[in-house]
Order: structure tokens, then sequence, then C-alpha cells
């Protein structure tokens, strides 16, 4: 099979990491994050300490579970069984698709710093992003190598404006701006949970480098150092971005801005700074699109493996690329993409986007749990398991409070979205029964 011959190493592995969680919202989240002050700065802390026990949770298991794809919905159905591991595997292929969409409307609106045209013509940016969709769609059909290529080019472009801001920032901070250590009104206590539930989102991606593992050169070494090279490589951005800007830019001045990146990159080289920050937010965009949707393949592709998706599902090209997963994910983003057309919409739009990210939370839990019983039943780690519980227990505490944090309108909706996928499971376990 062509899948046997494409495999990606370590570099393109944590540029799929790196690239999938740090996107366009990094670029403008100092910004609200300075409304609240420096506390902040605690957020960023818990949610990164939070984020780095999932990855050694995701690290952990590709070591236990070689060489299979999958990721979040193999893990959560070694350790819970086919119906978990399917509405795991639905509502994250969902949260893909929709979330692609959502990236191309992000990178269009990015584009339109240098093109103002974007945002005035519903027809023109709509067409731009359905362009990008299927541009990217048809860079994977060439194959994992090939979008990992890609991954690796666009993950380092990003990350230069980033660097950039953060390395010549030190020479332009004043402590003097740094914000007030609070500035919520409310307690230390319950204004903590309020920053860490923003910059949580951003941590969305730890598990990516799971997701392709039978794709990967030596999985054994290779997922696990990638995920936790990825997670930590990507909190430190995160924490010293923040850190950075809120010494460059006066609070009054960063709550309000649109570009807060770009604002501080201007203070640093003039012009040419904002404009080299302008141009990350595009490329961090357009990387972004590029790994999301090589994931959103991946999940569908390795569920039908094991008769949990249509047979379609797992058909691969002469490179290797789930072909028919790539076509028909696309398809669902163009199909979000054009709601969004349609203004009315608009504000259903923003919900599903908010129930994705609910659909996202669910597999680090079950992953959490599934960590606990996967090692017990299989005997391993016996002479540490109260580690393993600890580590299992805080991934699983984690996950319920970010959860939580989501809101409980998200929480409602997301939930009734993972219960649309009951009927499909019932009908593929149906013809599977029927087979046998």
């Amino acid at each position: 099979m062509g899948s046997k011959t494409q495999k990606i190493g370590l570099i393109t592995t944590t540029s799929l990491v790196v690239g999938n969680m740090i996107g366009v919202g990094i670029f403008v989240l100092p910004a609200a994050l300075s409304a609240y002050g420096s506390i902040s700065l605690l957020g960023w802390f818990f949610t990164a300490t939070g984020a780095l026990i999932l990855a050694k949770i995701f690290s952990n298991f590709s070591k236990i579970i070689v060489n299979k794809s999958g990721g979040p919905y193999t893990y959560a159905r070694a350790g819970f069984g086919d119906f978990i591991g399917f509405l795991v595997a639905w509502g994250y292929w969902i949260s893909c698709w929709v979330g692609n969409g959502a990236i191309a409307i992000a990178i269009i609106g990015a584009l339109s710093f240098f093109f103002p045209g974007l945002s005035t013509d519903p027809l023109l940016s709509v067409s731009c992003a359905l362009l990008l969709i299927w541009f990217f769609t048809w860079i994977n059909t060439r194959g994992i190598r090939t979008s990992g290529k890609v991954q690796v080019v666009t993950t380092v472009l990003k990350i230069l404006p980033l660097l950039f801001v953060i390395v010549a920032g030190l020479f332009f901070f004043n402590s003097a701006n740094f914000p007030a250590f609070n500035l919520t009104g409310e307690s230390t206590f319950e204004a903590i949970p309020m920053v860490a539930t923003l910059t949580l989102y951003a941590f969305l991606g730890i598990e990516c480098a799971t997701i392709p593992a039978a794709s990967v050169k030596d999985p054994e070494r290779t997922v696990p150092r990638a995920t936790m090279l990825g997670a930590v490589f990507t909190a430190a951005v995160y924490m010293l971005g923040t850190v950075v800007l809120f010494g460059i830019l006066p609070v009054d001045i960063l709550k309000t801005s649109a570009a807060p990146f770009a604002e501080a990159a201007r203070l640093i080289g003039g012009e040419f700074g904002g404009y080299f920050v302008a141009v990350g937010v595009i490329i961090s965009g357009l990387g972004v699109l590029n790994g999301w949707i090589l994931v959103m393949a991946q999940v569908p592709m390795a569920t039908a493996k094991d008769d949990l998706f249509p047979k379609i599902f797992k058909r691969e090209n002469k490179k290797g690329a789930p072909i028919f997963g790539l076509i028909i994910g696309s398809l669902l983003s163009t199909v979000v993409m054009l709601m969004n057309f349609t203004e009315g919409l608009v504000d259903q739009f923003r919900i599903i986007i908010e129930i994705t990210v609910f659909a996202n939370l669910i597999p680090y839990l079950f992953v959490s749990a599934a960590y606990i019983l996967v090692l017990i039943e299989k005997r391993i780690n016996v002479d540490n398991w109260v580690k393993t519980l600890a580590l299992g227990g805080l991934g699983m505490a984690y996950s319920l409070w970010a959860i939580y944090g989501s809101g409980r309108d998200t929480v409602f909706y997301g939930f009734l979205l993972l219960m649309t996928g009951i009927p499909f499971y019932i009908l593929m376990n149906w013809n599977k029964n029927r087979r046998l």
C-alpha cells in the first residue's frame, strides 16, 4: 500500500503539533487577557500545566498502542470499547470540518489587512476561503509527506514573527506598562478560572502527533517526543509572548488593539515590523488549515478500519492519502462556509464553533480515564500505579474543569451534537452484525 511508503519524522510530527496549536488566535489573545490584568499570566500557567498533563497522557499512550492511527479515538476505544470510541471520533471529526470553515474565515480576515475589498465583498471573501480549503485539500491528497513539508515551512514562518517580538521586545520592555495584578473586580480565586478559560482554547491540538501514528517513522519514540516537545515549546511561546507584550504596550492601548503583536512590532521595527507580523498571521492560518485538514481525514480513516465508520473513509489513493475522507470533510466545510455567507446564520455559525470546542474537550476526558483503565488491565507500570492514577486523575480533573468552563449552553448543545451520532452508530453496528 502507498501508506507504507509515506512516513514522516520527528520534525514534521512536531510541526503538526505546534502548527495546529498556534493559530491566528494567539496574535490577538494578549489584548483580551490584558483587560484582566497580569493575573492572566497565572491563567496561562494553570492552563499550560493542564495541557502538559494531557500531553504526557497522550505521549505515554502512544508507547502502549503503537503504530495505530486515530489518537483520541483509538485510546478512548481501548479503554471503553466501540461505542465511546465512536462518539469520540464522531464529535472530533465534526469539530475538524466545522473548525476548518472558521479557520478559512479567519485567514480571509487577516488578508483583508492587505486587500480591504475582502471585508466588504461577501461573495469574494467566501470564494477565496473556499479556494483555500480546496487548495489544502489537494495538497493533502499528495500524501502525508507533502502536507508534512507544507506544515514544517508554515510552522517555521509563523513562529519567526512571534520570536521577533519576544526577543527584540526585551529591549523595549518597560515594567511601568505592566497591568495591575487583578483588574476584574473579582477575587483572585474567581478571576483565575476566568482567564484560564480564555487561554485553554489555545492548547487544543496537543493530540495531533498521535492521530497519524501509523504514518510516522519509529512511532514508539517519535510520537511521544513530538507531543511533549510541541506542547512545551508552544506553552513557552504563549507565555513569553504575553509577558513581553504586557511590558511593551500600555494597558489602555493593548486592551483595545485588534493586532497587539503587529502593534508591538511597529514600535520595534517601524512599518516593516507591522507588516512582518501581519504576514505571519496569514501564514499561521494557512498552516493551521493544512494541519487540521490532514487530521480531519485521519480520524475517520482509523475509525473506518475498525468498521465503525463507512468503509469509503478508509480508501487511500496511490499516495496513501485517505482521498474520500478528505473530499467528504472539505465538502462539509464548504457547507459551513456557505452557511456563513448568509448573514442571518452568522450567529448560528458562532454557536456551532463554540460547540465544536466541547467536542474537542470530551476526548481529553475519556483518554485520561482510559489511560488508567488500560494500564491497569494490561498490568503496565504495576510498581507505580499511584503515579498512573495520579496522572490520569489529574487529566480527568483538568478536562472536567475545562468542560465546565466552556459554559452551560456550550455543554448542552455539544452533548446534543454527540448524541446525533447514536443513530449512525446503530446503523453501522447493524450492518456489521449482518455481515457476520
